[in-house]
Formats: C-alpha cells, structure tokens, sequence
C-alpha cells in the first residue's frame, strides 16, 4: 500500500508504511553515491533528534508552539533518541543542498511519528508538519551542524576510549619485557641497545598525548549555532530563542553547550573540523608507523629480523606454504592510509565555503564519521589481536646486541672516539660477535667491559665514578 505527499516540485508515491515523507523520496533519487545511509551513524540521527527535542521543548515554552503536536513531536525524538525508528533514515551521507536532505528526514519521520502517536494517518499534516512544527524557528544551516558537532564529540569519545583501550596494552607489553636487551636503530642501521620495555612505552607515551590532542579538540565543537536559522542572523525566531534552545540541548545531552558570541561566522566557518581532522590524521600517522615498526621487527622468521613473534591469525599465502603475514599491522595501515586521505578532503570541503554557508558539510561529516569509526575499531583490533599475543624473542635481540658495534658507543667515553671507531672497523671485518672481538683484543679487563656493557649502563644516562 501507498499514500500521496507533495511539496512545490509536484508529487510522489511513498510505501504506507514509512515514516519519512517527500522530500527524503527525492533524496533517495537524486543521491545514489556512497551507498551509506545515515542510519550507519546512529550516533548522527541520535543528534538530530537532540536538537529537535531541545528546539521543541523552547518552542513549547516561549508559547509558540501548541502543547498538543509539541508534546507529541518530544515523544517521537526521545524515541529516536533511544534507538528507534533507525531504518527511516536512508539517506546517503553524501548528498548536495548543506544537509537539507538529512534535517526533513528527521523533520519527517518526526512528524510522522507524531501524527502517529495523536492518532493521525502519516502524511497528515496538517495536524503536525514537517516545516511548520518541527522545523520551527529552525533552519538547515543551524540544525545540521550542531547535531555534526553533538555527534562527532560522542565519536571522539568512543575514539579516545579505544587508544587508551591500545595504550594500556602497550603500557602492558612494556611491563612484561621491561628488561629484555635488543638493539636500537637509526636509518635502519645498527645504533645503541634499549630494551624492548623503552620501546613499548614510548608507544604507550605516544598515542597517550593524542588522547590529550583529541581531548582538545572536542572541546571546540561544543559551540554551537542553534538558533542562527539560515545564515546567523536569526530570522523568523523568537529573540530568547537561541539561547533557551541551547540550554536545553545541553541539559538533554549532559554536554557542556555553548551559544557561538557570532552566530553569522559560526554559521560558515568548518575549522573546528579541519584541526578535528588535523588529530585524527597525526594519530594516524603515528599508529602507522608503529605498525610498520612491528611489521619489520618481526620480519622473517628465518631471514629477517625476528626480534619478536605477532600472533599467527591467517595463513599468509595461496601458493607458499607455512608463510603467516603481518595482516592485523597490515589492516591498520590501511585504516591510516584511508584517514590521511580524507584529511585532503576535508581540508578541501572546508576551504570550498562560500560567503555565509559551507554546503560541503556532508562530505567533511562523512569523511569524519568514517574515518572516528574505522580507527576507533582499528585500535581496539590491534591489541586484541596482535598486541595481547606478541612474543618476544629474547634470545634473538641479545644475539644482535652482542654481535652490534652499537656496543662501541657505550665504550667511548673510555676509549676516546677515534680508538672506538677504529675497533668497530675491524670488528666488522671480523668473523666474531663484537663482544668477543673486544674481549680478545683485551683492550680492558672482563669485569669491566662487562660493567660497561650492561643493561643498566647501557639504557640510561652513565658517568663512571
């Protein structure tokens, strides 16, 4: 069964049953792009139905509102709010028009629903309607970026959840092998010892200051425009608007919500989403490079470095048997890659605003929402199924440290440079371990290159008394 809407450009059969009305039919027509609909970011529509519920409820006390409908249009979006009602919102993210698509699809499953709860047929408008009520003293232009900035603090939230989820087992690994010897590098080359606890937590260290960098920037977008309407200056809302709308989201949200001091700049600007962006790619550079570290250093098993063990999770090859592959470093690399990429779109989207409105909004909010997503799972796969299972060998990194001349740079303050540098010559040219070049070339007594050259010695700052 059908029922008949219309708007200006004419009309459209829409299936009974579904709570979005016209204009997100013609949405589903002329936006076929990405495939993804706006119910695979719950945490987006969640939002809008925030915004509706706190525009609503201002509505409702500054009299402009009938108490009837109004009352009916809060239920519905506390309803969306808790979870329901997801599949109406199938929208592609990526769409033209600043996000108009995506503000009458909750407009219209919210009236809808409404109609529905006052025992109304959809579509019956004229006892609650997408613009006139639930729309009202709204535009687009301050409906779609603050439930944008609602949503990406919730996803910043999940996303600094999941790397301190990652730092800890880091922190964990460092702690398990805190005293295990291996041979530091520089330009791949051979450089002094550390031991493998130093080089998880300094990973730990690492992705903890981004947990404080994403911190900061979701502090930003906690100004919001609610109230602007079309472009800032506030037409068609009632003068106290604003700011009761504003207290009421915060108070629905629990978010500490504040009304922008210039609504007209607040309205275009997007540079809150490119620094949002700027973090994420940092993190994600950064991760990367982790990742290849572990790629490399657990290369081989046979010929490569094989300092430590990932945990086998797939065989690695259709036609080489025995071979296991690097793939959960390998998948997060990618998730990187992915998130480095779309930091060029994002910066792009938000340079392409045009005087008192950005319409690439979607794209910025796609390309975030994707990007928070993908990472926050990428985090979490990689303790869970490379971190928690990795091994070291220990053997293997005292083999390289005792064969390294690295060993000579703890001996210089002995030797003299010159002398250190003329035995890490022959060294090399020798068939023996550096260790026991040295104590063949008995340059010192045992006891003492063996001081020189131990751990506690060699990982930290040393002055012979």
């Amino acid at each position: 069964m059908t029922r008949i809407e219309s708007d200006f450009l004419g009309q459209l059969e829409l299936p009974l049953e579904v709570y979005y009305g016209v204009q997100t039919a013609r949405a589903l027509i002329n936006f076929q792009v990405s495939g993804i609909p706006l119910s695979d970011f719950p945490q987006m529509v969640k939002a809008l139905a925030a915004v509706k519920l706190a525009a609503t409820r201002a509505n409702l006390s500054l009299g402009l509102l009938a108490k009837v409908p109004g009352l009916a249009i809060c239920q519905a979006a506390e309803e969306v709010m808790g979870g329901k009602f997801l599949d109406q919102f199938p929208i592609d993210v990526i769409q033209g028009g600043a996000g108009t698509s995506t503000n009458m699809n909750i407009n219209e499953v919210l009236a809808n629903r409404a109609l529905e709860i006052l025992g109304f047929p959809k579509g019956d408008y004229a006892h609650c309607h997408p613009n006139n009520q639930v729309n009202l003293s709204q535009s687009t232009n301050d409906v779609y970026p603050t439930a944008l900035r609602l949503a990406l603090h919730w996803a910043l939230g999940d996303l600094m959840e999941a790397i301190d989820y990652l730092k800890v087992g880091f922190e964990a690994k460092g702690l398990e092998y805190f005293e295990t010897l291996k041979m530091g590098r520089t330009q791949l080359q051979d450089a002094v010892p550390m031991t493998v606890g130093q080089q998880f937590s300094a990973y730990a260290t690492t992705v903890g200051e981004d947990i404080l960098r994403l911190s900061e920037a979701s502090k930003l977008i906690l100004e919001i425009n609610l109230g602007a309407t079309a472009i800032g200056t506030g037409l068609n809302s009632h003068p106290d608007y604003a700011a009761l709308a504003v207290d009421h989201l915060a108070k629905i949200t629990g978010l500490a919500l504040e009304l922008s001091p210039n609504l007209i700049e607040a309205t275009w600007d997007t540079g809150a989403y490119v620094q949002i962006s700027g973090v994420l790619k940092r993190f994600a550079v950064k991760i990367s490079k982790i990742c290849n570290d572990l790629r490399l250093l657990s290369s081989g098993p046979r010929a490569g470095l094989n300092e430590m063990n990932l945990p086998p999770r797939q065989p690695g090859s259709s036609i080489m048997p025995g071979k296991v592959n690097p793939v959960i470093p390998e998948l997060v690399n990618q998730v990187a890659y992915d998130i480095i990429g779309k930091d060029v779109t994002i910066t792009l989207a938000a340079e392409a605003g045009q005087l008192e409105l950005n319409v690439m909004e979607p794209i910025i909010a796609h390309s975030l929402f994707e990007g928070l997503k993908r990472m926050t799972k990428a985090c979490r796969t990689l303790r869970h199924l490379c971190l928690e299972g990795l091994t070291i060998n220990k053997e293997r990194c005292l083999e390289m440290v005792m064969n390294s001349v690295g060993l000579l740079t703890a001996l210089t303050p002995r030797l003299g440079y010159e002398m250190a540098s003329k035995l890490a010559k022959e060294a090399l040219n020798s068939d023996l371990p550096v260790y026991d070049f040295l104590l063949n070339k008995k340059i010192m007594e045992k006891s003492e290159l063996d001081d020189l050259l131990s751990t506690e010695h060699l990982i930290k700052p040393y002055i012979k008394q």
